[in-house]
């Protein structure tokens, strides 16, 4: 590839090389993505329609789960692809596409679980003004704001990227157009703007982590204080299913950009395969599982299904 030519062809390593496993992983991420569809849309589609669930909390979460079938549609289909087809090629358009989207939908979903975390803060320590705070038009500032700052930050990335010459190889040693694997192929390097660059990834993940951290030790201390065990119980209740996702979703993700540079790509794409496709699946099968109030909406729409049809 000669330097800075951007009509050229990448080709993505994908997830492994192995002839044997490219069936038995395309039929595995079919079933992510499938399962990983139908309950962020069913989510989506419930709160949607059951009144009980118009909620601040809940207008939150169809945010998560509308964000996580963005997210797992720019990544898995493509991989699917890749699966069955000889040359795993993208062309750089393509490629830049799919990482600002990427990087879109990845910084959305971070700032959401923020936002989700200060929502139970409110709840659980202000209860009293909850409905007052959480306003619909402070829900409708903070989600434009989400939006706002995924729109930023994808921005910058790509416009960086894109702006790199590459020659040499032309193999991207990912399954698809990521920042780090994208910079490592690339001849011309601004080291100053790549410091930057990966500052802005810094912030958005700490600054995330630390305002949920920051929200749920008010949370902590504020639940100590109930006396009652069944009042403490509904309010961890509240809480560990958002704690669950943000957990999975924020380790993986410091481990793939912020461990110490090994050369090995293998744990990079186990650690991406996480957030990419597992997370956007399991989002939805906490959040329901987990969940009285959606248990119980699930329960009245299948009744009430079931009685039309009778």
């Amino acid at each position: 590839m000669s330097p800075g030519n951007h009509s050229a062809l990448f080709f993505l390593e994908g997830l492994t090389d192995q002839p044997g496993f490219q069936i038995p992983l395309f039929s595995l991420f079919l079933l992510i993505y499938v399962v990983s569809m139908a309950g962020n849309v069913g989510l989506v589609f419930l709160i949607r329609i059951i009144p009980q669930l118009h909620t601040p909390m809940y207008y939150f979460l169809s945010n998560l789960s509308f964000i996580d079938l963005c997210y797992s549609s720019v990544i898995i289909p493509k991989m699917l692809v890749n699966f069955v087809s000889e040359k795993n090629s993208t062309s750089f358009p393509e490629c830049m596409t799919q990482l600002f989207l990427f990087s879109f939908f990845g910084i959305d979903d971070s700032y959401m679980l923020t936002v989700m975390a200060y929502d139970r803060y409110v709840a659980i320590c202000n209860p009293l003004l909850y409905n007052v705070i959480m306003s619909r038009r402070v829900c409708v500032l903070l989600s434009t704001a989400v939006y706002a700052l995924g729109a930023f930050g994808a921005t910058v990335h790509t416009s960086y990227i894109s702006s790199r010459s590459f020659c040499g190889t032309n193999i991207i040693h990912h399954y698809f157009c990521d920042i780090l694997p994208l910079l490592n192929i690339a001849c011309s390097r601004d080291y100053t703007k790549e410091f930057w660059v990966m500052m802005l990834v810094g912030f958005n993940v700490f600054a995330s982590v630390l305002a949920v951290f920051i929200s749920y030790a008010f949370i902590l201390a504020s639940i100590l204080r109930i006396r009652s065990v069944d009042g403490r119980s509904k309010a961890f209740s509240t809480c560990s299913s958002h704690l669950a996702a943000v957990g999975v979703f924020y380790g993986s993700i410091i481990f793939m950009y912020f461990k110490p540079a090994t050369g090995d790509t293998t744990q990079e794409k186990v650690a991406s395969v996480f957030y990419t496709t597992v997370i956007p699946m399991l989002n939805p099968l906490i959040y329901s599982l987990r969940n009285k109030d959606v248990k119980e909406a699930i329960r009245k729409l299948s009744s009430g299904l079931l009685s039309q049809s009778v």
